[in-house]
């Protein structure tokens, strides 16, 4: 299969109506994913797992135990194609497709409009690897690896430089934010996030913020 070159993208789903075709333990994970990014989903199926069928008694989905029908993409945006069948999957990729979905056909890349990675979170921070659907197996090896890598006190700093990324346009020149905000992503910012918590991260971030506003000392160089 060739190689087909990927553009990278995270989609904002909060509140978008996405379909998941299929039942199964496949299709189950798919749903919680959207879930996960605060999507409406539908699922539908003649049978489903019993995860699937808690979340639905949970009204977290909805969940409409029959075959697929072409009119259930109707205003959906993302479509996910999980039945285990491989002519059910072909055309509700299509009909998706048709209706301007995009489409992902499990165990079918060639109908993949985009590919589910394996993904690393760690608070505001994620982390996404693909294959383009040649190896999954590889993307979860990868995953794990970074996940070795990367540990708690990321999504910490994610946190913090967010929280505080507004109030970084006040320090006095171009290059000082440029320095700044370098800082608060610094490896001695890390450190102090590993060793003493997101608190005390914060402290120190602040005292660097008032330092840039206030025309106080320049923030330090963060180590490269």
């Amino acid at each position: 299969m060739r190689t087909v070159p990927l553009y990278p993208v995270f989609l904002r789903l909060s509140g978008r109506r996405c379909l998941v075709v299929g039942g199964g333990r496949v299709a189950e994970r798919k749903a919680r994913g959207l879930l996960g990014a605060g999507a409406a989903v539908t699922v539908v199926a003649p049978a489903a797992t019993a995860g699937i069928r808690r979340l639905a008694r949970a009204k977290a989905i909805r969940f409409l135990e029959r075959p697929f029908r072409p009119s259930d993409l109707r205003g959906v945006r993302v479509a996910v194609c999980a039945t285990g069948d491989a002519a059910v999957n072909a055309r509700a990729a299509a009909e998706g497709r048709r209706r301007g979905a995009l489409v992902n056909a499990a165990d079918d890349p060639a109908r993949c409009d985009f590919f589910l990675p394996a993904v690393m979170r760690r608070g505001g921070l994620v982390i996404a690897v693909s294959t383009g659907g040649g190896s999954p197996a590889l993307a979860a090896a990868v995953r794990r690896d970074l996940e070795r890598r990367y540990g708690a006190e990321y999504g910490a700093i994610a946190r913090v430089a967010r929280d505080l990324r507004a109030r970084s346009a006040r320090a006095r020149t171009a290059r000082d934010r440029r320095r700044l905000r370098g800082a608060l992503v610094s490896p001695a910012m890390l450190r102090i996030a590993r060793r003493s918590g997101a608190a005390a991260a914060r402290r120190r971030a602040a005292r660097l913020l008032a330092a840039a506003a206030d025309g106080g000392p320049r923030p330090p160089r963060g180590r490269r």
